[in-house]
C-alpha cells in the first residue's frame, strides 16, 4: 500500500467535532423535514392536490426543509469543512 494513501486516509480520519457537526447539519436537516412530513402528513399537499395550484404544491415547508438540508450538505458544508481544516493547520 502506498505511503500517500495511508497518509490521506489517516487525515480524513482525524476531523475535528466542529467539523463532524458541520457535516452533520445536512443530512440532520433531512431527517427533520421527512419526520415532519410524516408527523403532520396534511402538511404534504401532494398526497391531496384538489384544486391546488404549482406553488401550493411545490412549496411546503417539510419538503422545503429536505431541500435546504440537500444544499447545505452538497455545496455549503464542504467550503465551511475546508475552512475548519485550514484554520486547524
Amino acid at each position: 500500500m502506498s505511503t500517500q494513501l495511508i497518509t490521506e486516509r489517516v487525515a480524513t480520519a482525524r476531523r475535528s467535532y466542529r467539523a463532524r457537526a458541520v457535516t452533520a447539519l445536512g443530512p440532520l436537516t433531512m431527517l427533520g423535514g421527512v419526520c415532519w412530513a410524516f408527523l403532520q402528513p396534511y402538511r404534504i399537499t401532494l398526497l391531496h392536490p384538489h384544486d391546488q395550484g404549482f406553488w401550493w404544491l411545490f412549496v411546503q415547508p417539510p419538503l422545503l426543509a429536505v431541500l435546504v438540508g440537500v444544499v447545505f450538505a452538497l455545496f455549503v458544508a464542504p467550503g465551511v469543512i475546508e475552512d475548519l481544516q485550514d484554520e486547524e493547520r
